[in-house]
């Protein structure tokens, strides 16, 4: 009887080594994703964060919302500020006129904005810089169709590596980048939260919003991205930040309203 209880223990010992061994494998899959977005440069600590449920932070927001119609900006959702692109409002190429700010191109209405942001975050993190700016249809395609491979050379099938790629890289068609609207920010090794939370608080005041917020995947399509900043305008950045909302909920709401 003792012998089959020395037997029993290696076998549970080891059963937990495996489990510990397959969530290692995962999480390491998953900043292999990572470096690939971030032309294997940038490894984000997304598996570190806390994120508090979708639900939770959707009610909120739609209680936020209701109560305040009345002050929402003068503003129209035609407006070229407020397109929306993202998986189910996919756009052809718009070949914006752009501008260089640092080593990133933008769409060059929102180039003096990009600049007095980016100093401003370099009061809080003298280290931040911008990673991403326009990307074309074609480059995003690219983008997309190698990080999908490398999960699929990493033993994923086909239809895994997408559900898991999408997450993180959108469609091609389906991706801000290619408005010249949309901007990665962050330090070379990754945003911290701490520093994430004090640039997205002045971010509104040059009219970019933190794109994809903790607790709103099920509306954006895409999780939580601590470094990616979308150019909306002041008025509409700071009403988005105020009522805790994303794009999709601010432009429903101008409808709601005619706008």
């Amino acid at each position: 009887m003792s012998r089959q209880r020395k037997h029993q223990r290696p076998r549970k010992r080891m059963k937990k080594k495996y489990k510990i061994f397959l969530i290692s494998v995962f999480l390491l899959l998953m900043l292999v994703i990572f470096g690939t977005i971030y032309g294997k440069k940038y490894l984000i600590p997304y598996f570190s964060q806390t994120h508090p449920s979708s639900s939770e932070t959707s009610s909120r927001s739609v209680e936020s919302s209701s109560q305040s119609k009345s002050d929402l900006p003068d503003v129209s959702t035609k407006d070229w500020n407020l397109i929306l692109v993202n998986k189910d409002h996919k756009q052809e190429e718009s070949n914006p006129q752009l501008t260089e700010v640092e080593t990133v191109k933008v769409d060059s209405r929102i180039a003096d904005a990009l600049k007095q942001f980016l100093e401003a975050a370099r009061k809080i993190s003298p280290e931040q810089e911008l990673n991403s700016g326009y990307r074309s249809v074609e480059e995003q395609k690219e983008l997309y169709n190698e990080t999908i491979l490398t999960l699929e050379g990493s033993g994923f099938s086909r239809e895994d590596a997408e559900r898991e790629v999408q997450k993180q890289v959108q469609v091609p068609g389906a991706s801000e980048h290619q408005t010249g609207l949309a901007v990665d920010m962050s330090v070379p090794s990754g945003q911290e939260e701490e520093l994430a939370k004090q640039i997205s608080e002045i971010a509104v005041e040059y009219g970019f919003i933190l794109r994809y917020p903790d607790g709103k995947s099920d509306i954006t399509g895409i999780d939580y991205e601590n470094w990616h900043y979308r150019y909306v305008g002041v008025p509409s950045a700071k009403y988005i930040q105020s009522h805790n909302l994303v794009l999709e909920e601010y432009l429903k709401l101008l409808e709601a309203e005619g706008k």
